[in-house]
């Protein structure tokens, strides 16, 4: 399988001129704006341009770096940058965009096309080929840099373990084991909150493809049809995953619905449920630990005693035994941007190898750079490092269409009727696939086979 995706950093490079103005829109010329997320315990973005700012603005002279940090949640983030993206005035220069995001920005006239640059950018041949196809638009043309990449697996408290009297280290082969010891965690200390999947429409993407997307990418089906491209209904596998995440919330094993409805959620569960042994289980990223870090929003220095991780199974141990689902951001340029040429001096320095391997260490991403995925720094700074990077052989990655936003948004109504018990498993199932031909038409979905 080919080697996989990277991210953004922070360090100073100086000597960096600026080819001249091209594009059109209002704004100032020799003004940037960088519009990017800062949200909960995901600051080391915020770290990582402002350090970038400050190294740009002394090599180049006369232009002025302006941030825009979106204080908000990811869906609130995508719907603040496309109403900034609808006027010249207020388009940002460069942003922060969700690979997933790329194609219908694109197709919305959002995003400049970069290939213009990456011909003389030398960089561009040390990210990985998967990398650079996440920034693809429709048209072949690459719109967005990837700026690092991710897996999910399972993260477990071993102190918590072992005082149930379960295994450690702990290796789930099925879906029937994760479920079991979450009832053993639960029959062992009724304080615990056993597990944490996230779910819901207050989660948007996270639950969609941090929660859901691990199951169904476990069963035997799948969301896309990749062959037809055509969107699968009437799924087994779909009724499987939603009906084991209800069970979850309906049988005490997870957070209270009203907990895992709160925006902030995935901020408790990194500052405090797992810190301080009130969370058993978390179905989450390989960037969690980046909060515990030294350098993190709240730092945990045991974090590595106490915790350790252990790959989703598939629902019946079938191959090849484990899934992970992967996504990544990048940073594109606006459509209309007066000045591309140093929009685009933004982002090469933002993405140069220092300040790439940087910031993957901040924020505990996997790199995409392979000079910065072989550096022994990099390699030495997170010892879940590894263990991440091992399964990205089992991983899968969203949709690449137009219409996933749509409906990854059905998917999240769909978990949240039945976490609250407001539908049956089948019956969620059927909304949503009513949705999804009401989205996409008769004509664009398939049976599941």
């Amino acid at each position: 399988m080919k080697r996989t995706l990277s991210v953004v950093a922070i360090t100073a490079v100086a000597g960096l001129t600026l080819a001249g103005c091209s594009g059109g829109g209002g704004g100032d010329a020799n003004e940037l704006k960088v519009a990017y997320q800062k949200f909960g315990t995901f600051t080391q973005l915020d770290d990582h341009m402002k350090q970038v700012k400050a190294a740009y603005e002394e090599a180049n002279p006369g232009v002025t770096v302006k941030l825009i940090p979106i204080e908000a949640q990811q869906n609130d983030y995508f719907t603040k940058l496309a109403l900034m993206n609808k006027s010249a005035s207020t388009a940002p220069d460069i942003m922060y965009e969700d690979t997933f995001m790329v194609k219908s920005d694109a197709d919305a006239g959002y995003l400049a096309p970069l290939d213009e640059y990456l011909g003389d950018w030398e960089d561009w041949d040390t990210f990985y080929e998967n990398a650079k196809a996440a920034g693809l638009g429709d048209d072949g043309k690459t719109y967005g840099i990837p700026m690092g990449t991710d897996t999910r697996a399972l993260w477990y408290n071993k102190n918590l373990f072992a005082d149930a009297g379960l295994p450690v280290p702990w290796e789930p082969k099925t879906w029937a084991d994760v479920r079991e010891a979450a009832e053993t965690i639960k029959a062992a200390d009724a304080d615990v909150i056993p597990l944490n999947i996230y779910s819901g429409k207050a989660q948007g993407e996270a639950a969609t493809m941090q929660g859901f997307e691990m199951f169904l990418y476990g069963t035997d089906d799948t969301l896309y049809d990749t062959d037809s491209q055509k969107w699968v209904i009437g799924s087994q596998g779909f009724i499987d995953s939603l009906e084991f995440i209800g069970d979850i919330y309906q049988d005490g094993l997870g957070p209270t619905p009203e907990q895992a409805l709160d925006k902030n959620v995935g901020t408790s569960i990194a500052n405090e449920w797992l810190p301080q042994s009130t969370l058993a289980m978390s179905l989450d990223g390989s960037w969690l630990s980046g909060t515990w870090l030294e350098t993190g929003t709240a730092p945990w220095p045991e974090w590595n005693d106490v915790m350790a991780q252990a790959p989703m199974p598939t629902q019946d141990g079938q191959a090849p035994g484990a899934t992970s689902m992967s996504g990544g951001w990048t940073l594109a340029m606006g459509s209309k941007s007066q000045n591309k040429d140093a929009a685009w001096k933004f982002i090469e320095l933002a993405l140069d190898k220092d300040n790439s391997q940087s910031y993957d260490i901040a924020a505990s991403q996997i790199a995409v750079r392979s000079d910065v995925s072989e550096d022994a720094d990099y390699q030495a700074s997170n010892p879940t490092f590894g263990f991440f990077s091992k399964i990205v052989d089992v991983t899968h990655f969203r949709p690449a269409t137009s219409d996933y936003a749509k409906i990854s948004n059905e998917i999240t109504v769909a978990m949240e009727a039945v976490m609250t018990g407001q539908q049956s498993a089948e019956e969620a199932a059927a909304a949503y696939d009513k949705a999804v031909i009401g989205i996409v038409g008769e004509a664009g979905t398939t049976e599941a086979k």
